[in-house]
């Protein structure tokens, strides 16, 4: 199976999500990719073997993940891991004492912490500024820089980045573009046709899609970086198990189909509370309003199914509604078939308590999940009213 050719890019997205890496089963012909649940693989003799080793090294269910991710991405290589964040620290692990990092200003808490808190102590610098604005990102580069780090849509705020502008300003510092593309999905958004160096995704959001699996990965086209990052996966062994790998993979199979909903639903949601007298903001992309529609329309197929609102009776409004809901979860996470609801400073975000990061006190973040769009909306009007 490691073998396999990815299926040319002339096939749709769809297609792939549900062929690349995906060839039925040569030993009995199974059409779903079998979960290899073993530890380790028998070898003809020492050094001769059918490609695989030991499970952390690799596994072929983990390779037919990978072979898929980066199908969808339209990558030469993905690399998939434990979780988002074990993806994160492998790109952090990249990095030398002295080497300097420019981050998006509003961007998902726990990689906040992870550069902030942990890898400062081996002194990685880091720098956060807001990239709505190419200029700033350039502004904040120095002759250490070694990493630009994005997130469009931004979480929680849904800022949108230009993508392909920060990428141009990373190349030229020499610097490697990292797109945190989690919110978007692959179908949405692609950030490797963008010029990004490396794409990054949470698949336990949108890509597993059942809030039943914790996964990550990451994609990309060139060789030497690929390398480099499978040596740390295997090295420091954050890997995902073959049930898990197996769930991603089933998940992917739906992304497009779920997307159009995620996206449909949300855009209904976001038009509603921006007519809603209680709401005194509605952070959504594919409002004509946003400041970054223009360029979200550029880059994103649609404008995906996350969105944020603040209350006009800020913090103990925010507060009273997430605990009224019935049909939105009180929950962390994201990207999942059933609706979310939560208090981002409080919950996701509070690792950027007290920095320039800190979102507002009181706003609200929705996953918006596949449900009725008129069950969601009658529930947000009970919670909010």
């Amino acid at each position: 199976m490691s073998d396999e050719p990815v299926p040319p890019r002339k096939h749709g997205f769809e297609t792939l999500a549900i062929h690349a890496g995906q060839e039925p089963d040569p030993t009995a012909g199974a059409v779903t990719v079998p979960i290899y649940q073993t530890s380790t693989f028998a070898q003809e003799a020492v050094g001769k073997h059918k490609g695989y080793e030991y499970a952390r090294t690799g596994n072929p269910t983990r390779t037919a993940l990978e072979t898929c991710l980066a199908a969808l991405e339209g990558g030469a290589w993905g690399l998939a891991f434990a979780s988002g964040m074990a993806a994160t620290d492998a790109v952090a692990h990249l990095l030398s004492s002295g080497d300097h990092v420019v981050m998006a200003d509003d961007i998902y808490g726990g990689t906040y912490r992870l550069f902030a808190r942990v890898f400062d102590r081996v002194g990685i610098e880091l720098s956060a500024v807001d990239m709505r604005d190419p200029a700033n990102v350039r502004a904040a580069l120095t002759r250490s820089t070694k990493l630009v780090w994005m997130e469009s849509p931004t979480n929680p705020m849904l800022k949108i980045v230009d993508i392909a502008a920060v990428a141009a300003v990373a190349r030229d510092a020499g610097a490697l573009a990292v797109v945190d593309n989690t919110f978007a999905s692959p179908y949405l958004q692609q950030p490797l046709g963008m010029g990004a160096d490396l794409v990054l995704h949470s698949t336990t959001k949108y890509i597993g899609g059942h809030s039943d699996v914790v996964g990550g990965a990451l994609i990309g086209n060139d060789a030497d970086l690929r390398d480099r990052l499978a040596f740390i996966q295997n090295a420091a062994g954050g890997v995902p198990g073959p049930f898990d790998s197996w769930l991603v993979l089933r998940g992917a199979k739906t992304l497009a189909v779920r997307m159009e909903r995620h996206s449909d639903n949300a855009q209904a949601i976001a038009e509603w509370l921006a007519q809603h007298e209680k709401v005194a903001r509605v952070n959504y992309p594919g409002l004509p309003t946003h400041e970054g529609h223009d360029v979200a329309r550029r880059q994103m197929r649609s404008f995906g199914g996350m969105l944020s609102f603040e209350l006009k009776g800020g913090e103990a409004a925010a507060m009273r509604a997430v605990s009224r809901t019935r049909i939105f979860a009180l929950a962390e996470s994201l990207g999942g078939v059933e609706s979310l609801i939560e208090v981002p400073l409080a919950m996701t975000h509070g690792s950027v308590k007290g920095t320039k990061l800190a979102p507002p006190a009181g706003l609200v973040r929705l996953s918006v999940g596949i449900e009725s769009v008129d069950d969601l909306v009658t529930d947000l009007a009970q919670a909010i009213d």
